[in-house]
């Protein structure tokens, strides 16, 4: 039998990388939703990659790689704790900071490249640190033919709104639904087992509840729950508010061109996502990140 070799051992022959713990779309640290980063992630392997974003149970954990298209700044794979995603909003959000921070890339007239799972996305930058705003294209949102009876059901007895609830597809599948107020939203307490079994029967990543706020500053509460992914509630997500949003301009409904969302209070926390739909039917999103911890990772 082989000797059994020593955690000191393993350890003292893994490749140190620069990581970086981001708090994105929050105008300060503590309000937003947490994003680990890793670059120059050339030495990990899809296995490595996904065994360290379950160990540090973050809802996502972007790897920065040298782009394989033309075109593209740099290239992204995002893992949640038990997946890899071909496209989020924070990790991309978060990520395109975290390069240009550290001077990995520079913006051409404010413009960004990234290369992920589902394609190349372009990002528009401007300001620095931590005033910095991101925003990224995300993939245009398909909607699919499904049905709902399950997820609605997963929230009990609550009052919807208006639209029909819906699935979109914009690389994760997020099922889309309209509570009747803002109330409804903030206090809702769904049946998280039912609800991850639902998404599990259609292959849904979570679902984004939604209701319009009338008055206040900001357009949209959004709450998400990822229960079949390991993540009860998502504090602030990116490809769920674009989800929202494709669905919203689909019905032509949006509240306006440009808008801002709320999303983790109920979590103590406070995001603001910024979501703007272009000429194109195109949906943008993004927001203020937070550069809370800077190191070295050993993995």
């Amino acid at each position: 039998m082989p000797p059994i070799a020593s955690p000191g051992a393993a350890a003292a022959v893994a490749p140190r990388l620069p990581f970086l713990q981001l708090d994105v779309f929050a105008a300060a640290p503590g309000l937003g939703n947490p994003l680990g980063v890793v670059l120059g992630a050339e030495a990990l392997d899809g296995a490595a990659m996904q065994a360290l974003a379950a160990w540090l149970n973050l809802s996502e954990t972007s790897f920065v790689l040298p782009p394989t298209q033309p075109g593209a700044d740099y290239r992204l794979r995002i893992f949640t704790p038990r997946q890899e995603l071909p496209f989020a909003g924070h990790p991309s959000v978060g990520t395109a900071h975290a390069v240009l921070e550290h001077g990995l890339v520079r913006p051409r007239e404010g413009r960004l490249v990234q290369e992920c799972g589902a394609g190349l996305l372009p990002l528009r930058a401007e300001g620095e640190g931590a005033g910095r705003r991101v925003h990224v294209r995300a993939p245009r949102g398909r909607t699919l033919d499904a049905r709902a009876e399950a997820v609605l059901a997963s929230l009990g007895a609550v009052a919807l709104g208006p639209l029909p609830a819906a699935l979109i597809d914009n690389g994760p599948r997020w099922w889309c639904v309209e509570l009747a107020d803002e109330a409804s939203v903030r206090s809702l307490g769904p049946d998280l087992e039912a609800m991850a079994a639902a998404n599990r029967s259609d292959g849904s990543v979570g679902v984004a509840v939604f209701a319009r706020c009338p008055g206040a500053p900001h357009a949209l509460v959004v709450r998400a729950f990822v229960p079949a992914d390991g993540i009860p509630e998502d504090p602030v997500t990116g490809s769920a508010n674009a989800a929202i949003a494709a669905w919203l301009q689909a019905r032509h409904a949006l509240p306006a061109p440009r808008f801002t969302s709320s999303q983790g209070r109920e979590l103590g926390r406070d995001g603001v996502v910024e979501i703007a739909v272009d000429e194109e039917g195109e949906v943008w999103i993004g927001g203020q990140t937070q550069t809370v911890v800077e190191g070295t990772l050993a993995w």
